[in-house]
């Protein structure tokens, strides 16, 4: 499996191929134009002259697997904190010893969900769809690498993901660093790739690496079907396909109700 050697910090990482700089506040970014790929299906035309997409990065947790929300409540009564605080930013504020043993304990959770995992429907179909159509794929999660080797080689033996991001690559979602290293492997810009998953630390980390953003719905996370930060809203990995060979077209947002100004905060 191709990962990417653990950083001890964000100056130590390979050189990146920032598209926007990330000092910049969300809320003072010019604005965007609705993002488009051209289509992948060579017979359909390009009416809109859109550039054409580079690459598609994943995550994996609800993303290329169903969504297991029970691990990250284990995870923070194991570690004695609420909702709010962030696992693995509370993980790396610890002293040495004690955070290699939280980090430990939360490995514990998901060793344990990762025999329990369960691909989405349409995973494969898809993966070969982007292979047929030569569009480059890679991961990008915050887990570690041993749920991530698991996933691959007992649902997508043979699939090709370069590079492959796991949590030893600092600093993590939401942070853009880890897709932004993917664009720099791959010698492209981070807007001519879309980023799909399934929270808003996907989104996040896609908007803030200037990619498109797919954002893939299930019971838990509605409220971010109409966020900012989310370009397009998919079903299931089977409807990502359909989008792709007939064009990707960002959401049109002067039909799409906005979100309320106290999440706009929260993600600044």
């Amino acid at each position: 499996m191709s990962t990417i050697p653990p950083t001890a910090d964000a100056a130590a990482q390979p050189p990146i191929n920032p598209t926007v700089p990330d000092n910049i506040p969300l809320s003072e970014r010019p604005p965007r134009t609705r993002r488009r790929f051209a289509p992948l299906k060579p017979d359909v035309p390009n009416y809109t002259n859109a550039p054409r997409l580079k690459g598609v990065v994943f995550d994996v947790d609800g993303t290329l697997c169903q969504p297991q929300t029970w691990m990250f409540s284990q995870m923070r009564s194991a570690l004695g904190i609420s909702k709010s605080i962030d696992i693995l930013n509370h993980i790396y504020s610890l002293p040495p010893a004690e955070s290699t043993l939280a980090m430990e304990a939360i490995k514990s959770i998901e060793r344990t969900a990762m025999h329990q995992m369960v691909p989405q429907a349409g995973l494969v179909p898809l993966m070969k769809y982007l292979d047929s159509r030569s569009i480059p794929k890679a991961i990008c999660t915050r887990n570690f690498d041993g749920p991530v080797a698991y996933l691959r080689e007992k649902h997508m033996p043979g699939i090709l993901f370069h590079p492959v991001i796991t949590r030893s690559f600092k600093p993590p979602k939401p942070d853009p660093a880890g897709i932004l290293f993917i664009c720099g492997e791959w010698g492209v810009k981070g807007s001519e790739i879309i980023m799909v998953g399934d929270s808003m630390d996907d989104m996040a980390a896609g908007r803030r690496a200037g990619a498109a953003t797919v954002l893939l719905r299930n019971e838990v996370n509605g409220e971010l079907v109409g966020h900012e930060f989310t370009d397009c809203v998919v079903g299931g990995l089977a409807e990502l396909a359909g989008i792709l060979e007939r064009g990707f077209e960002e959401v049109d947002r002067s039909a799409v109700e906005g979100v309320g100004e106290k999440e706009r905060e929260e993600l600044k």
